[in-house]
């Protein structure tokens, strides 16, 4: 990639860590990589932008009385005017634009050179002193040459400063999405302390301290609500488009906005531990990172400036030799070939893509934490994901409620739920919730006995009540033959037996649930031709119900979380390309040995995910927009490097005079614009994926 192509990926690198020192590329400060904060890189862009719009502007500003003034320029128009020591005038207003408009190339040629490499300021830098130093040579050595390059030397830097200029203005467009994530955290914040509320900054804010956030406010830092209730739009942040309720004990995200209520909120994590800075830090690295077009890309840059010199040397002799009076265009040709030939639109062909379609996965929840996983996950044809909190909910709800007798589904949730109100178990807390949802009323519960492993009793209006296991029951002399209990124990759920006054009332079963979306997702993956796996724990009973739920044939059953691994390798030995869908923690193993490894149910926390990419919405849907856009973003990849090679490959001989028999010959400074206009056109093109729907 071209110094130019650098500087400017590296000025969109946003980061929220301890700054590292500044470095220069390509004779443009940088900020430190991984260090510089959002706002420093942000800010040190725009002055960047406002640098090449400054140097521009003089440079057309001394341009355009010397193109009045050049005798090239005047046969030109079909003029003639002179006067004493016109020749001087040229020469110090070329120089003035030689020296203040050049010195941007030249630093940064100065230090491609001394790091070994041959980029695009090196070739830019040949081309201003060839054409500069042969009209300094015929202004003061050969008095009597009355064509002087000056006018090419200007219009040249000129064109050379705008398309920079135009560059980093759509390179900023391209930015856009990591610069609204910069601003999401207010700066200041509602601090509660002794009943009184101050207003203080946000960055001085610690964990356990407690703010107030008002309705039409941003939450300032991530947290837990102590007191109130509200909706919260996590559009920003989570990709969720619609606002989610927020209630005590539930946790927000800094920067969502707090729609309908007042909330109180107890810090739980701050600077690089909040969401924001991990999410922006993930993107960071993506952008970072390169697939394995971009090395091909890069390859391709450091020959094409070998190429230049070599062609720009062999046209300035083969012309030159020709006679004396070639001179001029076998300079002309020299210092076009150079021009042309940088590779701009090659380094940025590949970069600018990869800065936007990170960008757009992070604002539709998709964190991509390597670059490689684009172009790999478009070529996914396996996906395996792990049942438990990736197609199922990971918690334990009531699925069914089967009373016995003239015993109805709400009485039968009253009674259950009324004694297992009293226990912390994980199955009576589904039994509790569902009757929460159901909106069925609880009654006092004395005499709550619990019994490890088989139930519980409790007299509930005055008569025994047992919930509990089939031999449970059986120990307390309650039959439970059940037609229901039998078909639900062969989905492989979980079944509870419900018995009062020494007769069964019914049954209830519980199991984890499966997400509404996943069977979306799964005829979504099957659509492309994609083979779509589970991976699960549980006994083959439970897997085969929930595979035939989402209309899958292929699962993996009764799997330790030690052998996950090797499913997905069983799959690649059989020629796929296998991407895993995992919780990032549990299935940490399987997720690296994917060829493309991606962590769901991380919510917000996405900093413990060790996947490539990260799904903030827990919504599996995503892996199919991940593959969408993963095609898209290769399309425009391949675009990309097809124009900027075809553009060289047409430029570089017609810059080399190829044509000069045929009466047509490329200026330098139509060549700079051609240059530019390439440079131009592939950021451009990259920015159409931002209209495309993932």
């Amino acid at each position: 990639m071209g110094s130019r192509a650098k500087s400017c990926l590296v000025v969109w690198m946003m980061t929220g860590g301890e700054p590292e020192p500044a470095r220069h590329v390509g004779g443009r400060h940088s900020p430190g990589g991984h260090g510089a904060c959002c706002d420093s890189a942000a800010g040190h862009s725009e002055e960047m932008e406002r640098e090449l719009a400054k140097r521009f502007a003089v440079c057309l500003a001394l341009t355009v009385p010397l193109l009045a003034i050049s005798p090239a320029v005047q046969s030109l128009l079909g003029v003639s005017f002179t006067f004493p020591g016109r020749e001087f005038v040229l020469f110090a207003l070329a120089t003035a634009i030689f020296v203040y408009g050049g010195a941007f190339f030249f630093s940064g040629a100065r230090r491609e050179l001394s790091s070994g490499k041959l980029g695009m300021d090196v070739l830019v830098s040949l081309a201003l002193l060839a054409g500069y130093a042969y009209s300094v040579g015929a202004t003061f050595l050969l008095p009597s040459h009355d064509y002087y390059f000056y006018w090419e030397v200007a219009t040249l830097t000129v064109f050379l400063l705008f398309g920079h200029w135009m560059e980093m203005r759509a390179m900023s467009s391209a930015g856009s999405a990591l610069k609204a994530l910069s601003r999401l955290v207010p700066p200041k914040a509602n601090l509660l302390g002794n009943g009184t509320v101050t207003v203080v900054e946000t960055a001085s804010l610690k964990k356990g301290n407690v703010v107030l956030v008002k309705p039409g406010e941003k939450i300032p830092v991530d947290g837990e609500v102590v007191f109130g209730s509200s909706h919260v739009d996590e559009s920003l942040v989570t990709g969720e488009s619609r606002p989610v309720p927020k209630r005590m004990g539930d946790l927000v995200v800094g920067g969502a906005l707090n729609v309908d209520g007042a909330l109180s909120v107890r810090v739980t994590k701050t600077g690089k531990e909040t969401a924001v800075s991990q999410i922006m830090a993930l993107v960071t690295e993506a952008q970072k990172s390169k697939p394995a077009v971009q090395v091909l890309a890069d390859r391709a840059a450091q020959w094409l400036t070998i190429i230049a010199i070599t062609v720009a040397a062999f046209a300035f002799a083969y012309w030159a030799s020709l006679g004396s009076e070639t001179l001029l265009f076998a300079v002309t040709a020299a210092v076009t070939v150079l021009v042309v030939a940088c590779p701009h639109a090659l380094g940025l062909a590949i970069p600018t893509v990869t800065l936007i379609s990170t960008s757009a996965a992070a604002q539709a929840g998709i964190l991509v934490r390597d670059a490689q996983a684009f172009e790999t996950a478009g070529r996914v044809n396996a996906v395996i994901f792990d049942k438990t909190g990736t197609l199922t909910k990971g918690d334990f709800g009531v699925t069914d409620v089967a009373g016995a007798g003239k015993t109805g589904k709400k009485e039968l949730l009253a009674l259950a739920a009324s004694v297992e109100a009293n226990s912390e178990h994980v199955i009576a807390k589904g039994i509790v919730q569902k009757a929460e949802e159901e909106g069925v009323k609880l009654e006092a519960a004395p005499g709550f006995k619990s019994f490890a492993g088989e139930g519980a009793a409790a007299k509930v209006s005055g008569e025994d009540v047992l919930v509990g296991s089939a031999s449970f029951m059986a120990r307390n002399g309650i039959a439970t033959e059940s037609k229901e209990a039998g078909e639900l124990a062969s989905q492989g759920k979980t079944v509870v037996f419900v018995a009062a006054g020494g007769k069964l009332k019914g049954v209830i079963a519980l199991s984890d649930s499966v997400r509404p979306e996943s069977r979306e997702a799964v005829d979504a993956l099957k659509s492309r031709g994609i083979e779509v796996y589970m991976l699960t724990g549980d006994r083959r009973e439970t897997a085969a119900h929930v595979a035939k739920s989402l209309g899958l044939t292929s699962y993996f059953a009764g799997v330790r979380p030690g052998d996950k691994e090797k499913a997905v390798r069983e799959l690649q030995e059989k020629g796929k390309v296998v991407a895993m869908v995992g919780d990032g923690v549990n299935d940490a193993p399987a997720l690296a040995r994917a060829d493309v490894g991606i962590a769901i149910g991380s919510g917000t926390d996405v900093a413990a995910q060790s996947a490539q990419v990260v799904l903030v919405k827990n919504d599996p849907r995503d892996v199919t927009r991940l593959m969408r856009l993963s095609g898209m973003t290769m399309k425009k990849m391949n675009e990309n490097l097809v124009w900027a090679t075809a553009y060289n490959v047409v430029a570089i001989p017609l810059a080399a005079g190829i044509l000069h028999g045929f009466g047509f010959d490329l200026k330098p400074e139509w060549g700079a614009l051609a240059m530019a206009a390439s440079s131009i056109i592939v950021v451009a093109n990259a920015l159409l994926l931002r209209r495309k729907r993932i």
